[in-house]
């Protein structure tokens, strides 16, 4: 009888022992399988256009999109149209979605890591928040593992505040031992018709293009880096392969806004800033930053609901000591500190 149980038992045993290592397949297949769908929406081949100039592309991912043709409409006939305040452009989402559609290639300011105007930011959890920096400060805005970007900010203190009021002006994006910086000009007069938009990568000043496909492309290691325009001055758009994208356009304070907020901004400086919306790609649960930090899967907003302004501190704790600094106190970046401090 004894035998007997030792044998059920010892059934039970090999089963439950095959089942977890079924388990365990399963699970990296599964894992191995989400990572070769990551990029889902944007894996297909570009075909040549129809004979209306309408971009047509095959869509290479899995699923029900796979091995489908998807073409750009007739109101949105291309992918990068060159004048981006006249024209929308085609968006196209091979993933389960499998559709095209027609948007402005441009930042949008109330949507998800938005960071815009008297720095107001909108979280990776979709709540509006203020962070107010200081003049002259650099913060870090979000800092990874392989990622960290910093914004610098200026701004003016009108007599009788107690604080500044301050935009973004700068930002440097910084990973592996590469750095790409994306700046507002220091402008008297605005000219919508003038730059007033620069570019460094590693260091050097870039020039984009303006005919063609207006694109600058480097090759950051293993990460393709794309900065392209999205109009025909001010605006462009930064990918860098893996990590993020981000729509950047510079604007200056009218001297409508200058009134109603009371700003008392100097007449020979239009305070040109960025308007930036990001879009992140394989943030790790640990992220940090003023942006960063909404994107943790348990973080949970301090921000006091429906009042005009609502607050963020924690200046000291994202401030860097420079620009291309990677330090701070809850900084998480593991990239070439060394290099980019050089710089």
């Amino acid at each position: 009888m004894y035998q007997r149980h030792y044998c059920i038992l010892a059934s039970v045993l090999l089963m439950l022992m095959f089942m977890e290592a079924t388990c365990v397949q399963a699970q990296s297949s599964n894992s191995s399988t989400k990572r070769n769908l990551d990029a889902a929406s944007t894996h297909y081949q570009v075909l040549s256009p129809t004979k209306t100039g309408q971009e047509q592309v095959l869509c290479l991912a899995r699923g029900a999109c796979h091995n489908k043709i998807l073409t750009c409409p007739s109101q949105c006939p291309v992918r990068k149209p060159k004048q981006n305040r006249k024209h929308k452009g085609c968006f196209i989402d091979c993933s389960s979605k499998c559709e095209v559609a027609c948007k402005w290639r441009k930042a949008n300011c109330d949507g998800y890591g938005s960071l815009c105007y008297d720095p107001r930011f909108v979280g990776g959890d979709g709540i509006m928040f203020y962070f107010h920096g200081a003049k002259g400060g650099n913060f870090a805005i979000v800092s990874d593992d392989n990622l960290q970007i910093n914004a610098h900010f200026i701004g003016t203190r009108p007599e009788g505040r107690t604080r500044d009021f301050t935009w973004v002006q700068a930002l440097a994006v910084m990973f592996d031992s590469h750095n790409l910086v994306v700046s507002a000009n220091r402008v008297s007069q605005w000219d919508n018709d003038v730059d007033a938009l620069s570019i460094r990568w590693d260091g050097e000043a870039i020039e984009i293009p303006a005919e063609g496909d207006a694109e600058w492309k480097a090759n950051g290691g293993e990460r393709e880096v794309v900065v392209e325009r999205t109009d025909n001055t001010n605006s462009v758009k930064v990918t860098v392969a893996g990590l993020l994208e981000m729509n950047v356009k510079v604007r200056p304070i009218g001297e409508k806004e200058n009134k109603v907020h009371n700003y008392q901004l100097p007449e020979d400086d239009a305070f040109a800033h960025l308007e930036t919306q990001f879009k992140f790609t394989g943030l790790t649960d640990q992220v940090e930053g003023v942006l960063g930090k909404t994107y943790g899967p348990d973080y949970v907003s301090p921000v006091k609901r429906g009042v005009p302004m609502p607050m963020i501190g924690g200046e000291d704790k994202y401030e860097t000591p420079s620009l291309f600094s990677p330090l701070c106190k809850v900084c998480r970046f593991k990239g070439q500190a060394t290099t980019l401090a050089a710089i």
